[in-house]
């Protein structure tokens, strides 16, 4: 049995037991030997990847900071957006939603070429993904045309209410984007077997981690969620720097 917590300060909630964390699934510490790339103004820099997400009670936002805590182990550089709000506050105050974050930068379309990754995260909207998130990929037009994000790897990470809502068809509902602008979809797989468990109710699918939110939002990630994320953040941020190293020398 492995613990984590001492390593990775974002997981806070204690609420849950961790189980089926093998010495396998242990994220190791940042190499000084990594990956340099050089940016669209000629400058060198590590590996980017965006993390960009939608959370109106505050689920996914959880999963993307412990994802971000995984990635950056990597060695690769990481950036945290929200996307912009489609809803009126009115809609909002009915629906007892929280503020939103206001330190988190709101992502445009036009920013999305500056990264070498993207990991999405989103609450499901009836198995698919929200407005609020389709609203940006709908603004990726001229990405389309120039390939700006061809080749590019992306992933997903979600939140549903219950267990059938959606785990996998949120994520499935985001490939037909990629598939246009030629991204290749990362899925986390069973690499943390912490998935396979069976002793306790949790979110998260070999499409990506995830969280269940309860009808009302009132669940909030487990202990063993959030592992899921971390490990989908260090995975993909281990592919992000062989794709960036091998592109370094076409």
């Amino acid at each position: 049995m492995h613990s984590s917590s001492s390593r990775f300060q974002p997981i806070n909630n204690n609420s849950q037991p961790r189980s089926f964390i093998r010495m396998s699934d242990r994220i190791e510490p940042r190499s000084d030997n990594t990956t340099l790339v050089r940016s669209n103004n000629n400058e060198i820099r590590r590996p980017m990847v965006f993390i960009i997400y939608y959370s109106m009670y505050g689920h996914v936002a959880q999963l993307a900071t412990n994802i971000r805590a995984g990635l950056e182990r990597t060695g690769c550089n990481c950036r945290i957006f929200q996307v912009a709000e489609t809803l009126s506050n009115e809609i909002l105050t009915k629906m007892h939603a929280p503020p939103k974050n206001n330190t988190i930068p709101i992502i445009t379309a036009d920013q999305l070429s500056e990264a070498d990754g993207f990991l999405f995260g989103m609450p499901t909207r009836f198995g698919t993904l929200p407005t609020q998130i389709k609203t940006l990929f709908d603004a990726c037009g001229a990405h389309w045309l120039s390939d700006a994000l061809f080749g590019k790897p992306a992933g997903v990470f979600f939140s549903t209410s219950t267990l059938g809502g959606g785990q996998e068809t949120t994520a499935l509902s985001c490939v037909p984007f990629f598939t246009h602008l030629g991204m290749l979809f990362v899925p986390l797989g069973y690499k943390n077997k912490s998935l396979m468990n069976l002793d306790e109710i949790h979110g998260g699918s070999p499409y990506g981690a995830g969280t269940l939110a309860g009808t009302k939002g009132e669940r909030q990630p487990s202990q063993l969620e959030l592992q899921l994320a971390q490990t989908q953040g260090n995975e993909f941020g281990k592919l992000v720097l062989k794709l960036t190293s091998v592109s370094a020398f076409i």
